[in-house]
């Protein structure tokens, strides 16, 4: 919501300010709609609703997959909450946290996943829990012993993308190549758990760093990006890496007997881990009605974060080409200036209401034409926002639709999204979603706010000031 003094600063004009005053009252009004479902939660922080909170937990500690939300998080509501038996669903599944979480508490898990990335995390630890013997693991000890790839004289080609060319110094891609080759040699399961831990190290052995958008390139890899010099610090060298990465997978799935038994289960048996491959607006559409018992999520947020380059480097080696890499960006929920106009009723005919629910929602239209304006002046760092913010929230709208059709009536769902902000108007998706989910058969219970909120970019504080952004917890419930 804007206050006067933001709208002085971002006002270029008579119809701008009348804009701007339209969207700044009709937000106040949706936001009071919600007033008394909208509490400050002080037992959330930002780290228990990202990544952060999973750096010290062993097992979810192997791959830091950011965009994730961790373990401790997905336990706090599902004993708030009451979820301890049935079966869950989390359309963007990620590296699989909320997956294995519920498993552990006895749930069955459903999870889909775009990324090729995700989906190997999460084979990876299935193939752990499940079907890793003893003498798979004595072939890890030996692996960390001889470190046999060193003596290799053959090489694998690392695949590699415009985006990720150069991106190792040359002594650490030919031993990357060497490891490849030598892994052939193990059984499948060893080579997918030797594979996941060269996954592991790839940002820390590469000259570049995950930061958002992009990948953040250092200086020494001869590549210009941008007029600021960037050091990363310390490349890690690959030999050391990927054999402390394997050592620490050893010791989280191992007992003092050597024993797999590192996973705690609640009581019983653990529940069975389903993963769906591809995106969530076709494979959600497939599900039976009425077949889950809770549903948690952390979409990608309306943020121009696009995952295909982030997570480049894993992608290459996974075998992505670049015919592929621009078919992914496609599929993602459009959450970038790339993303093209879907077919959404051409996809799935069904979603005529909840897509005529986004249309004529008046605050996210105030929203859009407001972008549109600045675009038609030329004032947006780049003219495909507001395409992107419409098609996330066109989107969005279908998948609110699909997971209250496939909850059991009385059950819960969780999503984890931030607000955003653009051309000084703030977004809050958190009103607008919920918003969608009343109209679309739930009732919003809560939606937990976090004490501190996110600044807005560096960009966006230079030319229109600091704006603290709601991240919040959503939890609507299935009529």
């Amino acid at each position: 919501m804007l206050d006067t003094a933001q709208i002085e600063k971002v006002k270029p004009g008579a119809s701008d300010l009348s804009r701007l005053d339209k969207i700044c009252h009709l937000d106040g009004l949706a936001t009071d709609r919600f007033s008394d479902r909208l509490f400050v939660d002080t037992a959330l922080t930002r780290s228990l609703v990202s990544f952060q909170a999973n750096k010290t937990r062993p097992v979810y500690r192997w791959y830091k997959y950011k965009e994730g939300f961790s373990a401790e998080l997905v336990e706090y509501l599902f004993s708030m909450y009451g979820i301890s038996s049935g079966k869950m669903l989390d359309p963007f599944a990620g590296s699989g946290t909320a997956l294995f979480v519920a498993s552990n508490l006895g749930l069955d898990a459903d999870g889909i996943e775009l990324l090729p990335i995700g989906r190997e995390i999460i084979q990876t630890r299935k193939i752990l829990e499940h079907d890793f013997t003893h003498e798979d693991y004595e072939r890890l000890q030996r692996w960390l012993s001889a470190q046999t790839w060193k003596e290799s004289k053959a090489k694998a080609r690392i695949g590699e993308l415009r985006i990720t060319k150069g991106a190792y110094p040359a002594k650490t891609l030919e031993s990357i190549g060497k490891y490849l080759v030598a892994l052939r040699k193990e059984n499948s399961r060893v080579q997918s758990v030797l594979r996941f831990a060269l996954l592991c190290v790839l940002e820390a052995v590469s000259f570049t760093r995950k930061d958002g958008q992009y990948l953040r390139w250092d200086h020494r890899a001869g590549r210009r990006q941008g007029k600021k010099i960037f050091d990363k610090g310390e490349i890690a060298e690959f030999d050391r890496a990927v054999c402390e990465k394997i050592t620490q997978i050893m010791s989280d799935v191992s007992s003092a007997q050597h024993a797999l038994s590192l996973f705690p289960v609640k009581a019983g048996n653990r529940g069975e881990i389903v993963l769906h491959s591809g995106s969530c607006l076709d494979v959600l559409s497939r599900l039976p009605d009425g077949e889950y018992d809770a549903v948690v999520t952390s979409p990608p947020y309306c943020n121009r974060y696009d995952y295909t380059r982030t997570y480049a480097l894993e992608l290459a080696l996974l075998g992505t080409d670049e015919k592929g890499l621009s078919a992914l960006r496609q599929e993602m929920i459009s959450c970038t200036v790339e993303n093209r106009v879907k077919d959404l009723l051409g996809l799935n005919p069904a979603w005529k209401t909840a897509l005529a629910i986004a249309d004529q929602q008046e605050l996210l239209q105030s929203i859009l034409e407001y972008l549109d304006l600045q675009k038609a002046k030329g004032l947006l760092n780049n003219s495909s926002i507001p395409r992107m913010v419409k098609g996330y929230f066109r989107e969005m709208a279908c998948v609110v639709y699909e997971c209250g059709r496939v909850l059991k009536p009385g059950m819960k769902m969780f999503m984890v999204n931030d607000n955003i902000r653009y051309a000084g108007v703030g977004v809050s998706a958190d009103i607008i979603l919920s918003d969608f989910a009343e109209k679309l058969g739930f009732f919003v219970r809560k939606i937990h706010v976090l004490p501190n909120g996110k600044g807005n970019s560096s960009q966006q504080m230079g030319e229109h000031g600091r704006t603290e952004l709601r991240k919040c917890v959503y939890v609507w419930e299935k009529k």
